[in-house]
């Protein structure tokens, strides 16, 4: 039997393309910060995605008999947004991003079952901690954009784990369409009543279109489907490539040059990410 299937190589393709997508939108998202701040570009974002994934999976067709998982699940998600958001106001997103990775990689840690399974998350901690600049420089980073994105670290971890719970309820899609149903309802209003009719404004209404779609709907459908088919701590672990991904787009994107500390933690992140890929199914 091999040692990685059809169904685990699905999944990979999976999240690579929904971390492709997510880095996208969040590169619009921060554009809009200025307009309608991080609570109208969180209402844009889920307002927008629970309407594109409702149309799409049409998700009254699929309700499940157990809520509650699902329930936690959406509001796992709601708050993952708006505070991660609110962290890279206040913080870099490569930054935030690291520090939000906290969750998975707790969630990993913790559902670990053998020894080795140790040295993939070191290897994806310590590629994520080569990621952070000027780390010794505690005076440069908002103390409370770094709680925040812990925040929505905690979050992740649980939108993993219940996430997880939820997509065996019912199909993926109408889970993730439910999920968000559940979060626009928590946040929207928030955001609405914060900014008011900024959010009305015609010149970037189509931009926080493209956030819905780019940042939420199609990465987290694509992520249900990952996490349908590999178990948590492998779907956790190999999250840990998003950093790399985020790296590479601003080289490729915005000419950011990489240092060597930062090549090296991208490979390491990388070799947690295969390193967990195979042992998670042997």
């Amino acid at each position: 039997m091999p040692l990685i299937n059809r169904d685990f190589i699905i999944a990979i393709l999976c999240l690579l393309c929904a971390m492709i997508t997510i880095q996208s939108g969040a590169s619009i998202a921060k554009q809009l910060f200025p307009f309608v701040g991080p609570e109208g570009t969180t209402a844009y974002r889920l307002g927008f995605s629970a309407l594109i994934l409702c149309l799409v999976f049409k998700p009254w067709r699929h309700l499940p008999s157990n809520w509650r998982p699902l329930i936690v699940y959406g509001l796992c998600l709601g708050g993952m947004n708006i505070t991660f958001y609110y962290a890279i106001e206040r913080i870099p997103i490569g930054i935030g991003v690291a520090l939000e990775f906290t969750g998975p990689l707790a969630v990993a840690l913790f559902s670990s079952k053998r020894k080795r399974d140790y040295l993939w998350v070191a290897f994806a901690i310590a590629g994520i901690l080569l990621l952070l600049p000027d780390l010794g420089d505690v005076n440069g980073l908002d103390p409370i954009g770094v709680v925040l994105a812990l925040i929505a670290g905690a979050c992740w971890a649980g939108y993993i784990l219940y996430g997880k719970r939820s997509g065996s309820e019912s199909s993926g899609g109408a889970t993730v369409a439910i999920g968000m149903s559940i979060a626009a309802l928590a946040i929207v209003p928030f955001g609405v009543i914060s900014q008011g009719t900024a959010l009305l404004d015609w010149s970037i209404i189509p931009l926080g279109i493209a956030i819905g779609l780019l940042s939420s709907a199609l990465p987290y459908s694509l992520e249900m489907v990952a996490l349908r088919k590999m178990p948590a701590q492998g779907f956790s672990i190999l999250m840990s490539v998003e950093p790399a991904v985020a790296a590479l787009a601003g080289f490729l994107i915005l000419g950011e040059l990489l240092t060597v500390w930062q090549w090296l933690a991208i490979l390491m992140v990388i070799t947690a990410s295969v390193g967990s890929s195979v042992s998670s199914k042997e």
